[in-house]
């Protein structure tokens, strides 16, 4: 059975907050915290924002203004024009705040960062705007140190490369091979033993030739960056950052780079040793993921030295479990394996695990699932640019019924690393990690374009395959090999690409992919859900006496259900040895995910109150809790594992639903029937009675009732005497003979006559039970308009759910002040419409046998409920949309199979001949994207300029 994937029921619009975390690449932000406030005199930590002015203490870069978010525990900036300028720090690397003394009377504060930088930051705004901004600050702060992180600065920062880089006292970048290896130096190193962290690169080396590439070079310009920019967790993001990002990163500082402008970098500072905890406690641990996970280890890149090695397979098995089973939900997913073996090649295993954490959650969400609603999502937005900027081809496309999917997928999916000599698909990752998605589309219409006469040639898959194959293989040749000018003719068609997809379509924005996503994500999900629904019937075992459309409706409310209340984290599978098979597991509800649901499908399982108080009229429903929903979940639950499948409640149901009157009394009696010895205890006939009390409660007058009662007399009655016959049978005694209250007492043939001979409970058992039970989904409760309903009308219109339930409230108590408040409970049966009087009870037994019986006193009814905390076990699902088969094999083909590109192979270079070399490079590789500066504007006026220029050298106020 597919399986429901209660993540994909989470596939929603982002939320501002979630947003203003994606921008910021922050870690979930942390609920707020007012606790202690009152004690130590401090106010509670908020989130908070004001306007500022950005300036660097050096003088180096100009001053930008933005905005400046306090996020504890985190500070961040971004310039008005959201791209130019942007930062986030842990509030933990602050090492000084000091309040500027200005002659313009500006309020200015200087922030000395953990790397020695000063940051200067104007407050735009009121004073007291500005002072209490100052104070969330100062709070924050103190906060942070009670946390104790400022102690582990010391120790975490030493994991990452730059520090080893740009040391105090020394320039490791002038004693770096072309390789990208150091050159061992005399002496004790400065910052001691070197402990950074790296991947396979360092001991396989690195993809492509190092010379060709300009390592050196490259590192050059980056080390003079972080110099005055910061670096790892202080590093400040200005637009020579995103300019040499797209010129591309050196090799042994991608990974540390790739961390920081993701955010993975915060997580792992945030939560050390926690991969490790997590391979620890699941050592030996097998399950669905860790099998397909062997599956793939030997198809990820292997045409990469290091996986074809013990140690690399070894590697990338251990995040892949680990990530699995910290995020047991997710598991492992198709790509996974390309993804994860690309990021180890510059990345530790730490490092790598906490990067495919943000990838899968935030960065990419939606991607590396069972459904793969988010590449599908983003499929189809890429379709809609195709037609919007590329009319052409996507016209041709559509005459010759050519899906762009086909290749497309495949790029997304990967990253474009399955499609690329890596060497260029590392480029494309940069400068993903760096300007978010909106890369991966700006790409591939680039590469669309560049390719526009040829595509207008082809005419099925088979063509468009092919053609985008040679084209990748070519990306290192050059793009005008006839032009008569040198430096034209060194442009590559890679570096074409780049520029076609960076000022050509640089009005594809963050903004227009999340509105196209937006437009699009019903549609995806409701064909998702459709093709899910689907598969769910038809992989039932058995659909008893249901048919299709009617087992759809159940499915129906069970999605519901699993919306409103989502099930429990799922647990982790059972440890088991290698040889035996891993069960696959199905999804399955808990108890309270299945009072959701059978309040969706039975009457009596909910609680419809109509309430009218002068100004509307509404229907309101709540869960109902009751033993009866409880004995029910657990009678279901026919493979003892505490938890409901779709096919358990499909069993279940078809009992009830289409049973005869006979059916239908034994399955009540086996309801109850603990021990199922076919006899029924005193409690349990009291318990019986209570469920009985429980379905008719709302009933309009007392014939229900009374049915109950007479119903409760005649059973204590008759089993006191077929308990006498059976026990004495020659013999006449004047007393019953006396059992315990958990003794055997009423068979099914004395229930089944006791229960016939009620008119009301009769007909209850043979037509009213089984219609309890609606499988429509049930409408929204509308508010009804009456006299005076003008307000809720206006109310159901515009306000939101939590503004409706509190004009609910208060409509309420002025119903009540005026007297107009009135509350009717709905029947669950509804046959009585008029009030009946119970009729008088008549006893079952003879003359005769009353003569001899004498009726046991009746205990007082008692309740009890019972609760549990059952796990629900999720799996692998096959969750797609109409066309998910046709796209789900050619994601396969191209996940699984990577041609082996020439260009990739690594090569052992002799060492640098020196400076000199290396700086002929240095200007070529800041000449590919030359003109980027020019496109950021500070924001500022020249007189603003000035005044920032004046902060540079003001003094602290005393």
């Amino acid at each position: 059975m597919a399986t429901i994937n209660t993540q994909f029921r989470n596939f929603k619009e982002p939320t501002k907050d979630q947003l203003l975390r994606n921008y910021f690449s922050l870690p979930p932000l942390p609920t707020l915290d007012t606790s202690g406030s009152e004690k130590d005199g401090s106010l509670p930590v908020d989130r908070v924002e004001i306007n500022a002015v950005l300036s660097l203490a050096d003088g180096q870069e100009d001053s930008y203004a933005g905005k400046l978010y306090l996020l504890p525990p985190y500070l961040a900036f971004t310039s008005h024009d959201r791209k130019s300028v942007r930062f986030t720090v842990p509030l933990c690397v602050i090492r000084r705040v000091e309040r500027l003394n200005s002659r313009t009377g500006v309020f200015a504060l200087s922030l000395l960062v953990w790397h020695g930088m000063k940051i200067i930051v104007q407050l735009m705004g009121l004073r007291p705007t500005a002072d209490l901004f100052c104070a969330y600050l100062r709070d924050a702060l103190k906060k942070e140190l009670q946390r104790g992180q400022m102690k582990a600065m010391k120790s975490f920062v030493r994991t990452c490369y730059s520090e080893y880089l740009i040391p105090a006292s020394s320039h490791v970048a002038d004693n770096e091979r072309e390789d990208g290896s150091l050159i061992p130096e005399d002496g004790p190193s400065p910052m001691g033993e070197k402990t950074f962290l790296g991947g396979l690169g360092l001991k396989f080396k690195f993809p492509g030739d190092a010379k060709k590439l300009r390592e050196a070079s490259k590192t050059k310009l980056w080390a003079n960056y972080l110099r005055s920019h910061g670096r790892n967790l202080t590093l400040l993001r200005y637009p020579q950052c995103t300019r040499l990002v797209q010129v591309g990163l050196p090799n042994r500082l991608r990974g540390e780079i790739w961390e920081t402008l993701s955010g993975s970098l915060y997580l792992r500072f945030a939560n050390p040793g926690l991969y490790e905890q997590v391979l620890k406690d699941n050592a030996g641990r097998t399950s669905t993921s860790t099998e397909e996970i062997e599956k793939d280890l030997n198809r990820s890149l292997p045409e990469y030295a290091a996986y074809q090695s013990d140690e690399g397979i070894s590697t990338l098995r251990r995040v892949l479990t680990a990530y699995s089973f910290k995020n047991p939900e997710l598991g492992y997913c198709q790509a996974m394996n390309i993804l994860t073996a690309a990021l180890l090649i510059y990345m530790s295993e730490e490092q790598a695990f906490w990067l495919l954490e943000v990838l899968c959650d935030r960065l990419l969400p939606g991607y590396y699932s069972p459904s793969m609603h988010g590449t599908l999502l983003d499929q189809r937005v890429f379709e809609s640019l195709v037609h919007k900027c590329l009319p052409i081809i996507h016209d041709h496309f559509q005459d010759v019924d050519v899906q762009l999917s086909v290749a497309s997928l495949p790029w997304f999916l990967s990253l474009y690393i399955n499609s690329m000599p890596l060497i260029f698909a590392f480029r494309i990752v940069d400068c993903f990690f760096c300007m978010g998605p909106k890369v991966l589309f700006q790409v591939g219409l680039a590469i669309l374009k560049i390719n526009g006469e040829a595509l207008l040639q082809i005419q099925d898959d088979g063509g468009f395959i092919n053609l985008m194959r040679d084209y990748f293989t070519s990306l290192g040749d050059s793009a005008h090999p006839r032009s008569s000018d040198p430096r034209t003719r060194a442009i590559t068609r890679f570096q074409e690409l780049l520029l076609v997809a960076f000022r050509e379509f640089s009005v594809i924005t963050e903004e227009t992919i999340l509105s196209e996503r937006q437009r699009f994500r019903s549609e995806i999900i409701h064909g998702i859900e459709s093709f899910s629904k689907r598969s769910a019937v038809r992989n039932l075992r058995t659909l008893g006496r249901f048919d299709k459309e009617q087992a759809g409706k159940v499915y129906d409310a069970l999605y519901n259900a699993i919306y409103v209340e989502p099930p429990p984290a799922t647990a982790l599978p059972p440890i088991t040895s290698g040889d035996e098979p891993v069960e696959r597991h199905e999804t399955r509800i808990g108890l309270k995910t299945f009072r959701v649901f059978l309040s969706e499908i039975a009457t009596w399982a909910r609680d419809e109150t109509i309430v009218s108080n002068g100004f509307q009229e509404r229907v309101d429903r709540e869960v109902a809790e009751h033993e009866l929903i409880d004995r029910l979940f657990y009678f279901w639950d026919f493979s003892n594992r505490g938890a409901l499948s779709f096919q358990d409640i499909v069993t279940g149901l078809d009992v009830i639903i289409f049973s005869d009157l006979m059916e239908a009394i034994e399955w009540f009696f086996s309801l109850h029937d603990k021990n199922k010895d076919g006899f029924l205890t005193k409690d349990e006939v009291l318990q019986l009675s209570e469920s009985l009390l429980f379905i008719f409660r709302y009933e309009v007058g007392d014939a229900y009732l009374g049915a109950v009662s007479r119903f409760m007399t005649n059973a204590f009655e008759y089993g006191d005497e077929m308990l006498h016959q059976s026990s004495n049978p020659d013999e006449k005694l004047q007393e019953a003979p006396q059992i315990g209250s958990n003794q055997p007492y009423l068979n099914l043939a004395t229930f089944r006559m006791v229960v016939l001979a009620d008119e009301l409970l009769e007909s209850f058992f043979e037509t009213d039970l089984a219609a309890s039970f609606h499988f429509d989904p049930l409408p929204d409760p509308q508010t009804q308009q009456g006299k005076g309903g003008f307000l809720g009308g206006l109310l159901s219109t515009f306000v939101t759910d939590d503004s409706k339930k509190m004009f609910n409230k208060f409509s309420d108590e002025v119903g009540k002040t005026i007297g107009k408040h009135q509350v009717v409970h709905r029947p669950s049966i509804g046959k009585t419409k008029a009030l009946q009087e119970p009729k008088a009870w008549e006893s079952l037994l003879s003359p005769s046998q009353k003569s001899v019986a004498v009726s046991a006193s009746t205990p007082s009814l008692r309740t009890s409920s019972s609760t549990a905390s059952l796990a629900t076990v999720t799996s692998e699902s096959s969750l797609s949309s109409a066309k998910v088969p046709h796209l789900l094999q050619a994601a396969t083909a191209a996940t699984r199979e990577r041609r082996a590109f020439a260009i990739d192979e690594a090569k052992d270079d002799d060492e640098a001949d020196g400076d000199d070399a290396g700086a002929e490079d240095d200007a070529g590789v800041m000449d590919e994207v030359d003109a980027f500066l020019q496109a950021h504007d500070s924001g500022l006026t020249e007189a603003d300029q000035e005044a920032a220029k004046e902060l540079l050298t003001a003094s602290p106020m005393k």
